[in-house]
């Protein structure tokens, strides 16, 4: 078990297919959010893929990661739209 009042796992998961991009936006939004809020000591553990082993990690290093992972999934996801758009007026 993970200690009492700790986050179980950061998710930071990258782009998945078929999962919609506003569920992971939504779900990577979760993820900061949480993490944001934690407090300093509060201990994060990251669940390895295809696992059930989660590992200890550092809470500001995976806040940052998981930041990055969230624009990185915005600017897919307005690409998208965009290349969609595209496509319509032609």
């Amino acid at each position: 078990h993970p200690a009492r009042g700790s986050l179980p796992r950061a998710g930071c998961t990258g782009t998945s297919p078929g999962i919609s991009f506003a569920f992971q936006i939504k779900e990577q939004k979760v993820v900061v959010d949480e993490l944001s809020n934690l407090k300093k000591n509060r201990k994060v553990y990251r669940q390895q893929p295809n696992s059930n082993i989660f590992f200890l990690v550092d809470r500001t290093e995976t806040l940052s990661q998981c930041k990055n992972t969230l624009d990185e999934l915005k600017k897919a996801h307005q690409e998208m739209e965009n290349s969609e758009k595209t496509k319509i007026k032609k």
